[in-house]
């Protein structure tokens, strides 16, 4: 007899659930996060298990881990390309528990990619990373709408950066305007301090590994995006096409058309949003510093708009990057344009 098994993991407590290959519930039962607990509940039924499903939620990491350790066959289940049957009046944790184990049975759960443990942590120093820079921009643009507002000045971004509290005092001699702009030139630096360490560390402490060096030569991609492409996507022979991994990297339209009309959109979050942002940050580059490159958007940007034009950039700059990556070659601008 084979066992499959799904858990919903929440906060604080795991939902297990247990069927056969008849798809008869065998176990239903709700567990504190405690991974002993968890393992004791599984343990009668070990020789028996094909395979444990656990949802990606933000909390798979210990559970998921912990399971792989014990020797049991996990699979990460992708939320967003799970969808159950509308027709269900009521669900709960133990229906979906119950679901995601028949998922398993029937051989069609659409799962995520389990990232090596040992590599987990540089990715999420570069995910905070990129946290970090968001809310640095945030406070640098309320400098600028304060600058503009109240002084009618422009200023760039670089020279927001480089702002301190006697250049600010010239420029607002109240206490209370003086205030405000500090609270945010002060965050500035604290955020750009913070960057600097994070970077220092990627940078010794990941190696680039084959392939990933040759992303360098691909416009508009330098250090930080090569390795942030290179801990997101993992292994690029994992994706089959080039196409699995433009859509991966969210760089495909998300529609469903009937004769030729839109009628509505797909699952958009299917995919990798870091990805998605590091191939975007390097289209913006590309079209400032490279000729070819700029005449490109500029004539996709005549034809349709900024957005579909950057868009389309980074789908052409995320195709090259698989290539580059997957077969080990250089990269080629003749066959990118």
């Amino acid at each position: 007899m084979t066992v499959y098994v799904g858990m919903d993991l929440h906060s604080t407590n795991t939902y297990v659930a247990m069927i056969d290959a008849a798809n008869k519930a065998l176990y239903k039962h709700r567990h504190r996060n405690d991974l002993s607990h968890i393992v004791s509940a599984l343990e009668p039924y070990r020789e028996q298990i094909g395979g444990i499903v656990v949802e990606s939620t933000y909390n798979w990491y210990w559970l998921v881990d912990g399971l792989m350790d014990e020797g049991f066959q996990v699979h990460l289940a992708n939320p967003s390309a799970i969808k159950q049957y509308e027709g269900l009046k009521s669900v709960d944790d133990k229906r979906s528990a119950l679901w995601l184990a028949n998922l398993l049975r029937l051989g069609i759960l659409p799962t995520g990619y389990i990232y090596p443990k040992e590599e987990r942590p540089i990715r999420d120093l570069l995910r905070k990373r990129l946290h970090l820079v968001r809310h640095r921009t945030s406070h640098i643009l309320s400098v600028k709408n304060i600058l503009s507002r109240s002084l009618g000045l422009q200023m760039k971004s670089d020279e927001v950066k480089k702002l301190d509290a006697s250049q600010v005092e010239r420029l607002f001699p109240r206490k209370e305007s003086f205030r405000a702009v500090m609270a945010s030139v002060g965050l500035i630096t604290h955020f750009k301090e913070e960057i600097d360490g994070i970077e220092t560390i990627v940078r010794r402490e990941l190696k680039l590994k084959e392939g990933f060096g040759k992303l360098l030569a691909v416009p508009g991609i330098g250090d930080i995006l090569s390795m942030t492409v290179m801990c997101e996507a993992g292994d690029m022979r994992r994706f089959p096409t080039v196409q699995n991994y433009s859509s991966y990297c969210r760089c495909v339209k998300s529609i469903r058309s009937s004769n030729g009309k839109i009628i509505g959109h797909g699952n958009r979050k299917n995919g990798n949003k870091y990805l998605s942002w590091a191939y975007i940050e390097a289209a913006h580059a590309a079209r400032r510093y490279h000729e070819k490159i700029r005449s490109y958007y500029e004539r996709k940007a005549a034809q349709t708009n900024k957005v579909v034009a950057t868009k389309a950039l980074a789908h052409k700059l995320a195709r090259a990057s698989y290539f580059v990556v997957r077969d080990n070659v250089d990269y080629d601008e003749a066959r990118l344009f």
